[in-house]
């Protein structure tokens, strides 16, 4: 006897696969982030779009490097602050107040610390997490940390010094991660 295949409990092989292929689950978005930064001008558009890809059910991971590994480095991500020298595009300190700092200012004394009080107020009267908060979303929402086991040398930067959850990762091994990325940003 032979069966075909609109004989009632035949079960051909091609189909099942191909059935089994159009139930599987889509493929989940990557995105890939370098964040080179260390700054709080620089961290926070790293946190950011890593936080709203996280709860968008893509993966994530965050390859901080030179600068950048500041963000996991829990002896320095709790001191963060805006450069107030080479920054032009800085906004006015007071909103409604059409006064743009020269850059020259920056070498002032205190400007960094004004710099960054400013960075800070704008963010919270935006209704903006602090940095600390949107780190622990990311981390929360299951954003993957890797900190550049090279630049970690360069920078002087010792595995113990990381937060809980960061993967020490060399660029070769990043890139593997980033060539199956949907999404690849460097900032």
């Amino acid at each position: 006897m032979t069966l075909h295949a609109t004989d009632p409990g035949h079960t051909d092989p091609a189909s099942q696969e191909v059935s089994a292929a159009t139930e599987a689950e889509p493929k989940r978005k990557r995105l890939a982030l370098v964040a080179s930064k260390g700054s709080l001008d620089m961290v926070y558009p790293v946190l950011m779009m890593a936080s709203t890809a996280a709860a968008l059910g893509w993966e994530v991971g965050i390859f901080c490097t030179f600068y950048g590994l500041d963000i996991v480095n829990k002896k320095r991500n709790k001191h963060l602050q805006v450069a107030a020298i080479g920054n032009p595009a800085s906004p006015p300190p007071f909103k409604g107040v059409p006064f743009k700092v020269p850059p020259i200012l920056g070498v002032l004394p205190g400007a960094q610390a004004a710099a960054t009080t400013f960075m800070k107020k704008w963010m919270r009267d935006s209704n903006m997490p602090e940095f600390q908060d949107l780190l622990d979303t990311c981390r929360e929402l299951g954003v993957n940390f890797y900190a550049c086991a090279t630049t970690m040398g360069v920078m002087s930067v010792d595995p113990e010094d990381m937060i809980d959850g960061v993967s020490c990762l060399g660029a070769t091994a990043f890139l593997d991660y980033a060539a199956e990325a949907d999404v690849c940003l460097f900032v």
